[in-house]
């Protein structure tokens, strides 16, 4: 049985350039921790848009340029990138909106070969990409424990962060 952990969005962009929090800045150290800890598949999602994201249906939503292809505010968090290339196994997913059908996707294809144990969360922002993540990730593996560790995740505000949080657990998934 197989343990996954999901990585989400920790890229320059969130953690401290465009749209980055004091927050964000404080889980990087826990966030590499637990990308050290024994999990058989890590994958790391990065949020990624286009010049014309201002004239999506998001970039008219939330009018901040961030997480453009190739920009450095695209890139990984340094730190978060040397933590992953330690690791034998891992996949790097661009997904070009909050959550991702191609995470689900990958899941279901790796847990036909090595059958999935649980699944746990970390990642920006908590209230955002993580939660939708999360909940599409459980919808599609409703019998799999599905978890998110609260001290490796930040939200837009702490208040928004807690109120994710207590979204997630209504909807049984393990905040730990």
């Amino acid at each position: 049985m197989s343990k996954i952990l999901i990585s989400v969005d920790m890229q320059n962009d969130f953690v401290d350039a465009a749209l980055g929090t004091k927050e964000a800045v404080a889980i990087v150290p826990t966030v590499c921790e637990e990308i050290k800890k024994d999990y058989d598949l890590v994958i790391a999602t990065r949020d990624t848009h286009h010049e014309d994201y201002l004239e999506t249906n998001e970039g008219k939503h939330l009018p901040v340029i961030h997480c453009v292809q190739d920009s450095e505010g695209w890139m990984l968090n340094k730190e978060v990138e040397k933590a992953l290339s330690e690791r034998a196994s891992v996949r790097i997913l661009d997904k070009p909106t909050f959550g991702s059908e191609e995470l689900v996707r990958i899941l279901k294809e790796y847990d036909e070969t090595e059958p999935i144990e649980s699944i746990t969360l970390v990642g920006l922002c908590t209230d955002i990409c993580v939660v939708t993540n999360a909940l599409l990730v459980k919808t599609a593996f409703p019998e799999i424990p599905v978890m998110v560790k609260a001290d490796c995740c930040a939200g837009v505000t702490p208040e928004t962060h807690e109120a994710a949080l207590k979204t997630m657990q209504m909807c049984q998934i393990e905040i730990i």
